[in-house]
């Protein structure tokens, strides 16, 4: 299956570390009002998915949905979790810590573009 979103080494650390304070966590990327851009970071299962949300693969053995809204508009683009300073959304677990997780994004390659059409959807949970 094709890659469809990966983290850099920096958010993956600070996951690890947010991960030991709070268990397993999981994404969720809306791009409603409140969170803009910035995926969110539950404790996982602390954020319903359901079958609105679309399942993109997991980073760092943490699983990554986004609502189907958004991948209607981001579906051609490769997305990488990264950190930066800055605050976080409210409800989401870094918020505290002085980071923020952010989204930066590619578009894929005609190949990997052709790779994508003949792959299926995963809605819902996939945990």
């Amino acid at each position: 299956m094709l890659e469809k979103v990966a983290i850099t080494p920096a958010a993956s650390a600070l996951l690890g570390e947010l991960a030991e304070r709070h268990g397993p966590l999981m994404f969720h990327q809306s791009g409603g009002c409140c969170d803009g851009s910035s995926p969110m970071c539950y404790p996982l299962g602390e954020f319903r998915v359901g079958d609105a949300d679309i399942y993109l693969g997991d980073v760092a053995d943490t699983p990554f949905y986004i609502s189907a809204a958004q991948y209607a508009y981001w579906r051609h683009t490769h997305l990488t979790v990264d950190v930066v300073p800055g605050r976080g959304g409210g409800f989401s677990v870094e918020a505290p810590t002085g980071f923020r997780f952010l989204i930066r994004s590619r578009v894929f390659t005609e190949e990997e573009a052709a790779e994508l059409e003949s792959e299926p959807v995963v809605t819902g949970p996939a945990r």
